[in-house]
């Protein structure tokens, strides 16, 4: 059974990427290879950022197994694109740990970028087409590789600017590609039939997410060990590559097919919206540093302290909270453009609707306590509060206070006084 196969080599890319995880971890330490901390981190103590070798590893292991599995035959029948997909991540993921050791130029890590995305693409992972509506629009190869190489370099890069919390790529990796997983699945059961496209997509959303799991244990907060951007990057190619897999080869007609209700007309456009549902966070994350850098006359890929992850710190959110809420906007976005596919397209809305104003609320929260604190401040104001908020009359208190030197002038005055009387 297909399922079981995912679950294996899923299964596979855990283990393999928590034992390595933690070698590297410990020989991280015993080595001292962790770099100092920078003046945009948020955690306080030196930690290693080689983690993305290990989940690099997990996916090779796991992609191994899976050649030694009949139901995944139909993947490797097509040995390019599995090449091709290790090829390009064994370049990401060193062009990600020379950026984590010597602090690459921002040109070079996008020109190894780039030449990952070729590689990719020449393997055959590529848009071949763009589905719309009633109408597939076939590309042109150079219009292909454009496209291709475009796509994945954005991705890559919107994972790695939303890697600045412990657990935060890694849970958004897990959510976005189980939902991405449950859709592939659905959609490959019914018309469009099995192919190893399909196959290749489910195939790395599995292996993508135990990679994932089995690192998190070490990148939860407080985190004993980074991706840093060897994994982020190799995140994000992965990612791509599944989705590419995917988008290019769907019919939006046979979507609505296997949906089978005519009262949904969004199931056509999911093969459009889930990609981009699935990486809310990361492109909304990214589209908002690249417009804000911009206008400040930077460059896109310089590096500030004004990620939605440090907003949230900044607005009072803990840690932990800020993780939960991105994961929370994640899962609201992907989860409710999943709903089109099983439910009515009205009620699928309401609960997208309802899903982001939950977010919304929770993300506001700090907010609402900050002017309830500061309402009940200015109403009931206490002596220790107006020493607290107001300094200066605090210090005007201390001024007024009798000194040492008042008292003995007023001793000196009596004393003259008294003298003057007995005269």
């Amino acid at each position: 059974m297909r399922v079981v196969a995912y679950l294996a080599t899923a299964g596979v890319a855990a283990i393999v990427s928590f034992a390595l995880a933690m070698v590297i971890w410990k020989l991280s330490h015993r080595y001292r290879l962790y770099p100092k901390i920078r003046e945009r981190d948020v955690h306080t103590r030196p930690t290693p950022r080689l983690g993305g070798i290990a989940m690099f590893l997990g996916v090779v292991a796991a992609f191994s197994v899976g050649a030694f599995i009949p139901e995944l035959a139909i993947v490797y029948s097509q040995p390019a694109h599995v090449w091709g997909l290790l090829g390009a991540a064994l370049l990401i993921v060193l062009i990600g740990v020379a950026d984590d050791i010597w602090d690459l130029d921002w040109l070079t890590k996008l020109a190894g970028q780039m030449l990952a995305a070729v590689l990719l693409a020449w393997s055959g992972i590529q848009f071949l087409s763009f589905p719309l509506p009633g109408i597939i629009v076939q590309l042109a190869p150079w219009q292909s590789l454009v496209i291709t190489v475009f796509v994945i370099v954005l991705v890559m890069n919107a994972i790695n600017f939303i890697d600045g919390l412990d657990g935060l790529v890694a849970g958004v990796a897990i959510i976005a590609n189980g939902v991405f997983s449950v859709y592939v699945f659905v959609i490959s059961s019914g018309p469009t039939g099995q192919s190893d496209y399909f196959n290749l997509a489910q195939l790395i959303s599995a292996v993508l997410i135990g990679a994932c799991v089995g690192f998190l244990p070490l990148n939860w907060h407080s985190a004993r060990l980074f991706m840093g951007d060897a994994g982020a990057l190799l995140t994000g190619l992965l990612m791509a590559a599944s989705t590419i897999a995917v988008t290019g080869q769907i019919d939006p007609g046979a979507v609505e097919e296997t949906v089978g209700s005519a009262r949904q007309f969004l199931p056509a456009f999911i093969p459009l919206l889930l990609p981009f549902a699935i990486l809310i966070v990361p492109l909304l994350d990214f589209g908002l540093a690249v417009v804000r850098r911009l206008r400040a006359g930077k460059s896109p890929f310089s590096a500030d302290r004004k990620h939605l992850h440090h907003r949230l710190l900044d607005m009072g959110h803990s840690h932990l909270h800020a993780v939960l809420i991105l994961y929370g906007w994640t899962g609201a976005a992907s989860i409710g453009m999943l709903l089109f596919l099983f439910i009515d397209t009205w009620w699928a809305a309401l609960a997208t609707i309802l899903g982001f104003v939950m977010c919304t609320i929770i993300t506001l929260a700090p907010l609402s306590r900050r002017k309830a604190v500061e309402a009940a401040a200015q109403s009931t104001p206490t002596d220790a509060e107006l020493a607290r908020f107001d300094p200066l009359d605090a210090a005007a208190e201390e001024s007024a206070a009798p000194t040492v030197d008042d008292a003995r002038d007023v001793l000196e005055r009596i004393t003259e006084h008294e003298k003057e009387g007995t005269s």
